[in-house]
């Protein structure tokens, strides 16, 4: 059973950047595909940027050229970017471990969240 840890949510004025840590731990990081999600008061969880095992990317149209994700194997870390941060980006952001090596469907494990504020 894998257990997810994200850190690096914060309050940051618009414009500014965020760097998202997710520290994985158990057997098998390298094999699954990873993504992060965020979920805003009152709105569904939706994806906002994924990786695959072998670190194929894709994004939510509305992070695309602002956000990044990626991965550190050996650290069994995977890592989202977020730059020119805006009000609507405002969410709890989930990282998520997928049952295989592509992104598809929903992640089967999840970690607790971490706040992320865009205000001035």
């Amino acid at each position: 059973q894998a257990q997810l840890v994200e850190s690096g949510g914060g309050l940051v004025q618009p414009g500014g950047s965020l760097r998202l840590s997710c520290a994985a731990s158990g057997s098998g990081f390298s094999i699954y595909a990873m993504g992060w999600y965020h979920q805003a008061p009152g709105k569904q969880r939706e994806l906002v940027a994924a990786i695959t095992s072998s670190g194929s990317t894709n994004y939510a149209d509305f992070v695309k050229d602002r956000f990044f994700i990626s991965r550190d194997y050996a650290k069994k870390t995977v890592y989202l970017h977020m730059n020119s941060l805006k009000p609507e980006d405002t969410a709890v952001y989930y990282c998520g471990r997928y049952s295989g090596s592509g992104a598809y469907r929903e992640p089967i494990y999840w970690g607790q969240g971490t706040q992320v504020t865009v205000s001035s």
